[in-house]
């Protein structure tokens, strides 16, 4: 991506003028867009995304847009939906840019009238079902809730191979997961087992002295380090990135089905830097930025231009629980509280 020179800001001085005051409603990345971007200053950019990945995007934008400086908000996704919410209900308008593993939040700040529509040009080429019609959000990562356990603790032979295996006593005291009231992996995670399942599976389950984490970032680390044997749920991306440091973590994909889950981002219509989020927005859905997350943070990308890095296990090899966002948006406030009351805050 080219970095745009002083020359070209001074010839776009007007073209950025339109920018700042009209609708800023431009899909491609123009100099007009960039020279606006950069008067804005900033992008606000919150994400449930692993803090690796977010500083490894966070770089790459500084790079190619040096003149823009980025502010990255990290947390889970559940933490990142009530911020927004709380920030909104107060007035305060600070975010640009959203991503967030727990899809429904797109449909919900839709519904409200929060975003800004607006299509990367990358995102046409997306396959329809990842993308809302009328271009509020588009998925921007992919990730499987897998299971997993550490193999200096554990043979393959003596693994589990799906989530009904972890019910067998000899997993009590030896089990991570991750909570579904702070990660969005984790809430989809839960709708998709809980439907597979049922909930008489997870009231089981509560029985086996399961450490319980809040985002699924950290079961991962807690199996790598060997605190814990087994995982129950948490982020592949995260196990790759595990694996790629070689931690002594193998993946298990459940006999029963993996949970599938889709990461949007969007814009928000009172974005403070909406010229700017724009800018973000694009870079986030290029094959370059795409390919950066998978090789570098294991995220699945839906852009056709981007391969999986050799020994990857493909998608159609894996027999995946996909998302559903709207049957699950009026279920969260539900499942949050169950889930709790199984297993505890």
């Amino acid at each position: 991506m080219k970095r745009i020179t002083i020359q070209t800001l001074q010839a776009v001085t007007i073209a950025a003028a339109f920018f700042i005051t009209g609708p800023a409603a431009a899909q491609e990345t123009t100099p007009a867009m960039i020279a606006a971007a950069v008067k804005e200053g900033k992008v606000v950019w919150y994400s449930s995304v692993d803090v690796k990945v977010a500083e490894a995007v966070a770089q790459a934008f500084r790079a190619a847009y040096p003149e823009v400086k980025i502010e990255v908000e990290r947390s889970g996704s559940e933490r990142v939906f009530q911020r927004i919410n709380q920030e909104y209900q107060s007035n305060i308008k600070n975010v640009d840019v959203v991503n967030s593993s727990d899809a429904s939040h797109f449909i919900y700040w839709k519904q409200q009238k929060w975003l800004a529509a607006h299509t990367p040009p990358d995102v046409k080429r997306y396959p329809a079902q990842f993308k809302d019609p009328e271009g509020y959000y588009a998925t921007w990562r992919a990730t499987l809730s897998v299971m997993g356990y550490n193999t200096n603790l554990l043979a393959a032979k003596d693994a589990p191979t799906g989530y009904l295996d972890l019910l067998d006593p000899k997993w009590k005291g030896k089990l991570v997961k991750s909570h579904p009231s702070y990660s969005g992996t984790s809430l989809t995670g839960t709708y998709a087992i809980v439907k597979q399942l049922g909930w008489e599976y997870l009231e089981k389950l509560s029985k086996q002295g399961v450490q319980q984490l809040q985002s699924t970032t950290a079961p991962p680390k807690s199996i790598a380090s060997g605190e814990r044997v087994v995982m129950v749920d948490g982020n592949e991306y995260n196990m790759f990135i595990e694996i790629n440091a070689k931690s002594p973590v193998k993946i298990i994909y459940p006999k029963e089905g993996t949970p599938f889950v889709t990461s949007p981002t969007a814009i928000f219509a009172d974005a403070p830097h909406p010229n700017a989020a724009r800018l973000l927005q694009n870079f986030l859905y290029t094959a370059k930025i795409q390919q950066l997350a998978v090789n570098e943070g294991g995220t699945r990308s839906l852009h056709p231009d981007v391969k999986d890095p050799p020994g990857r296990t493909p998608l159609t090899e894996i027999k995946l629980l996909p998302d559903d966002p709207v049957a699950m948006l009026p279920q969260v406030a539900e499942i949050k509280k169950r889930y709790t009351a199984i297993f505890g805050n």
